[in-house]
């Protein structure tokens, strides 16, 4: 007579929809399916499933979320991935780097309390190098870490900085298309194109898993969630709280409007619009900051 049906923990690897690759902690994976739910599972998610046939599994539940970071537009929300300790946010200067996606980015994981990394890629190339090198100077002016490697040219030195950064840590890899990000994972797991076709085979998608993220397990501790690339990053849902926190140069004027309440657009004796006016914030931040509170408002 067969027993009761194995239970066991796992995380979340890579989902598709209603199906999900699970990795249980000594390495076993599993084709799961979530219990009596749709699309409620997350890349990292630690989860408790039951044995439901070979190498098949249940989805019973989800343990609590240490941190979740996504992406929202008016249509539509994206999870990125759960239970990340920082997002590496990677930029180089060809193809052209979108300015705001990276602003917002860093936006977005202020408000998921991820810590970020910004990693400038391409250092070799001329082309566009001084806008990369200032973006670079500002964020690291503002209390942003900042990295910058060339995984082209001097993929060792690359691979042993980027390594100091994520040993221990769940890291996850955002960023535009073109700008690297594959690379640097490649040389931080080797075997990710194999692993990759592996969740592929195993969860039958084929070629529609570009879309999806990965979970890759580090040797000597820590993982690297690799997301698709994608051009824009969405906040239209957070709050105007959570946008001014976005801003680190702000905090030493919050407090000093007339108004409690003030939204550091049109209203009168803003101490943040004063700091803009003195030079003390940078004009295109103001702006960028503008852009999101007006389309929040909307």
């Amino acid at each position: 007579m067969r027993g009761d049906p194995k239970r066991f923990a796992a995380r979340v690897i890579a989902t598709f929809g209603r199906t999900s690759l699970l990795e249980t902690p000594d390495g076993v994976t599993w084709s799961g399916v979530r219990r009596g739910r749709r699309g409620d599972l997350v890349v990292g998610d630690e989860v408790i499933a039951t044995e439901s046939g070979p190498a098949q599994a249940a989805v019973e539940s989800i343990e609590p979320r240490r941190s979740l970071l996504y992406r929202a537009d008016d249509f539509r929300t994206k999870e990125l991935a759960a239970n990340v300790d920082q997002v590496l946010i990677v930029f180089a200067s060809r193809p052209s780097f979108n300015l705001w996606f990276l602003w917002k980015a860093l936006v977005a994981a202020k408000a998921a309390g991820i810590a970020a990394i910004i990693v400038r890629n391409k250092t070799d190339l001329d082309e566009g190098a001084e806008a990369a090198k200032l973006t670079l100077d500002q964020l690291r002016s503002l209390g942003w870490q900042t990295l910058a490697v060339s995984a082209r040219t001097q993929p060792e030195a690359a691979r042993a900085t980027l390594l100091n950064i994520v040993h221990g840590k769940n890291s996850l890899l955002v960023g535009q298309s073109g700008m690297g990000k594959s690379t640097l994972l490649n040389l931080l797991v080797p075997e990710a194109q194999a692993r990759t076709r592996e969740f592929s085979e195993r969860l039958d998608l084929g070629k529609q898993t570009t879309s999806a993220a990965r979970w890759f397990r580090l040797p000597d501790g820590g993982a690297i969630v690799d997301t698709p690339g994608f051009q824009e990053f969405g906040l239209v849902d957070l709050s105007q709280q959570q946008l001014v926190e976005g801003f680190p140069e702000f905090e030493p004027f919050l407090g000093g409007c007339r108004f409690i309440d003030c939204r550091h657009r049109a209203e009168p004796d803003c101490a943040i619009r004063h700091a803009v006016a003195e030079g003390a914030i940078a004009r295109e931040r103001y702006d960028f900051y503008s852009a999101l509170s007006d389309a929040r408002a909307r």
